[in-house]
């Protein structure tokens, strides 16, 4: 039956989005519409050329690789084309099933003939790339282009050097290969790590980042100056060939794999050779259980008749090769739309935008929630609530909005402000300066910041409360016994014994604990406050300096940069934090609960200069004989110095140890002093006589 004008109209309008799309991906790497997205568009034009043969044209995207050679590169015509492979998008047995059926079917094979062999491997999700070496030296390298013609990118392609000490590298030179052409195929790409760390320079320099590892690499391979390719973190791995002469060419697939990484060629471990359905079905679930764990991205499994002589057997058809397939896994990557924006407030304080949109499997689950990371984010993906936005989500990493889908917006919709106090509990707002996340002040009152504060509170190195850890304050603050810091001190024996798995001995300790936490330093209980940016030794700092917690509390941002190490951004937050009323009021509460210190715990700044380390800097590194890190820090400290992490020409010593490492050797190479644990015993006793 003749297609019907609706169908024929929507068969020419798939045609001119698909050949949109494609050029955004393939030649401009810049693609608007996620993966699965194009797939679908993809296998419906497929379905009504199907159903309507008459509707199929020799330019439509179903029979042919899209792409072009960009304005600057070289044409290069391949030999053998590059063609891609069909796509299964089904669930894993059905799709690996399919396949294998096809294949027997091709192959005239009787319902109980052996299973057959098949290779599998990785679908890499990078840039395919044909590498012609002669006589096993690189002569050129080329993009696939449309399949017939690419780019020639063999500069650019030089500079991939994989990682340090791993494979990845594409070799200019193989090992022990002497054939006259070997054409390798395979794909370029980014590892996740190398990713995050080209986008945080990119950040660091102003400068755009990139939205997925596949993105970046294309964009690196196919820029006109090397030196930029050269800066960005390549790997290589070799799947296949292309012209071959002079060489003779093993009798499977897989064995062509272990002969191009016998000459030096990198190629991916994880590949196998399975028999029958049931093989490709156990690869398939096998590295779908892997996929979050591998260092890159993958988005499916490729499964290859392995005897190269049923290869050629099986032949091709239309752009594909009919003795492969490329099965992919659940789409990462989603389009729906962005119904509203609201705010998370963190356990740490922190205010995150985060996406409420329409519904979407996207990553094996339905997605309803996902995080738009900090507003300067937010306004460089150029997203409003309304939008069609696209949607990532990889294992269990946190959904993420990654942009939107290009449109004209029918009604003006305004930029997301962040608000200028928490949602949570009222209190202000605030952004540190050059920092990009705002947080709620409200610390010790804020609800959303409870648990995190209680913890903090009772951790080892602040008022260090034994037995009061996550399950036991979960349990405290959700069954609504706490609600304040000062309320720890109002807890009795039976209301903690009545709570799961804290019987009455349990109880007992815990509340000893407490009041033993009520005698401390000014300097714990500083830290235990959980003030942004004060640490440990920032607390021992302001202790020293001012002596008394009131004249810190009261301190202007003038008298705190006086404080050693004390800089205009925690000046501030310290100032911040004690201008909110309640703050204040808990810390005044947790002083009527009983906690003190002695009177004179701070030493002022004034009786600093007595002791024997006053204004010095002191490394420690290796094992100590008698000594614990802990313990020489605290003498250290208390002699009126200070332990860093890392040797300058600052540091006035480096006390080292047994298996000290490379700080003691950057001490011999800036020349500064050493000592054992003896002469750092001998130091502190100096200033006792």
């Amino acid at each position: 039956m003749s297609a019907d004008p609706a169908t024929i109209a929507r068969a020419a309008e798939l045609r001119a989005l698909l050949e949109h799309h494609a050029q955004r991906y393939y030649v401009r790497d810049a693609p608007e519409i996620p993966d699965a997205e194009y797939d679908r568009l993809f296998q419906t034009l497929q379905a009504i050329e199907t159903a309507h043969p008459e509707l199929l044209t020799a330019d439509s995207p179903t029979q042919r690789v899209i792409g072009k050679v960009l304005d600057g590169f070289a044409p290069v015509r391949h030999t053998v084309p590059m063609l891609s492979i069909r796509t299964e998008t089904d669930t894993e047995a059905s799709g690996a099933e399919a396949f294998d059926a096809r294949v027997r079917r091709e192959l005239a094979l009787v319902s109980d003939a052996a299973p057959l062999e098949y290779a599998v491997e990785l679908k890499f999700d990078g840039l395919a790339i044909n590498l012609r070496y002669e006589l096993g030296v690189l002569v050129q390298a080329a993009t696939r282009g449309d399949g017939e013609t690419g780019e020639d990118v063999t500069q650019n392609i030089r500079t991939v050097r994989g990682r340090a000490g791993a494979a990845g590298g594409v070799p200019l030179r193989l090992r022990d290969c002497t054939a006259a052409v070997l054409e390798v195929r395979g794909e370029v790409y980014m590892r996740r790590d190398d990713f995050d760390a080209l986008n945080e320079r990119q950040r660091a320099k102003g400068e755009k980042t990139f939205v997925n590892p596949r993105n970046a690499a294309a964009g690196a391979v196919r820029q006109l100056d090397p030196a930029i390719a050269a800066q960005r973190p390549l790997s290589f791995f070799a799947y296949g060939l292309g012209d071959v002469q002079g060489w003779a060419q093993p009798v499977t697939h897989s064995a062509t794999l272990d002969a191009l990484a016998s000459y030096g060629l990198p190629v991916c471990a994880d590949r196998a050779v399975v028999l029958g359905a049931a093989g490709l079905v156990a690869f398939h679930r096998a590295m779908g259980e892997r996929r979050d764990a591998l260092p890159f991205d993958i988005d499916g499994v490729v499964y290859k008749v392995n005897a190269v002589e049923l290869q050629q057997r099986l032949g091709f058809v239309s752009r594909e090769p009919r003795w492969a397939v490329a099965h992919k896994y659940p789409a990462q990557e989603q389009m729906t739309r962005l119904n509203a924006i609201e705010i998370q407030v963190g356990r740490t304080g922190k205010l995150t935008p985060v996406a409420k949109l329409e519904p979407v499997f996207v990553g094996g689950t339905t997605v309803s929630n996902a995080t738009l990371h900090n507003v300067f984010e937010l306004r460089r993906k150029g997203v409003r609530v309304g939008d069609t936005v696209i949607v990532r989500r990889a294992g269990d990493v946190i959904p993420e909005v990654v942009g939107k889908v290009p449109g004209v917006r029918v009604d003006y919709v305004p930029n997301f402000r962040m608000p200028r106090s928490c949602p949570v509990c009222g209190s202000a707002a605030a952004r540190e300066r050059g920092g990009m996340d705002y947080r709620c002040t409200g610390g010790l009152f804020c609800g959303a910041q409870r648990k995190q504060a209680l913890l903090h509170f009772a951790s080892r190195r602040a008022m260090d409360v034994e037995g009061l850890g996550d399950k036991l304050v979960d349990q405290l603050v959700d069954g609504g016994l706490i609600r304040t810091l000062p309320e720890l001190y109002t807890l009795g024996v039976a209301k903690l014994a009545a709570l799961d798995r804290m019987g009455g001995k349990s109880a007992q300790n815990l509340v000893d604990g407490l009041h033993r936490s009520k005698h401390t330093t000014l300097s714990r209980f500083l830290f235990s406050l959980g003030i942004r940016q004060v640490g440990e030794t920032t607390a021992k700092d302001l202790a020293r300096h001012f002596g008394a917690l009131d004249r810190i509390m009261d301190a202007s941002i003038e008298q705190l940069l006086m404080v050693n190490d004390v800089g205009p951004i925690v000046a501030k937050s310290i100032r911040t934090f004690f201008d909110q009323p309640h703050n204040r009021e808990v810390v005044e509460q947790l002083l009527a609960a009983g906690i003190q210190w002695p009177e004179h715990d701070g030493s002022a700044l004034q009786d600093q200069a007595a002791l024997p380390l006053h204004g010095k800097t002191l490394v420690l590194t290796g094992s100590l004989p008698t000594l614990s890190r802990d313990e020489a820090k605290a003498l250290i400290e208390a002699a009126g110095g200070k332990v860093s992490g890392s040797v300058s020409k600052k540091t006035h010593f480096v006390v080292a140890g047994e298996e000290a490492g490379s700080k003691l050797d950057k001490a011999r190479e800036l020349g500064i002093a050493l000592l054992d644990e003896a002469g750092l015993q001998a130091l502190l006793a100096a200033g006792e006589g």
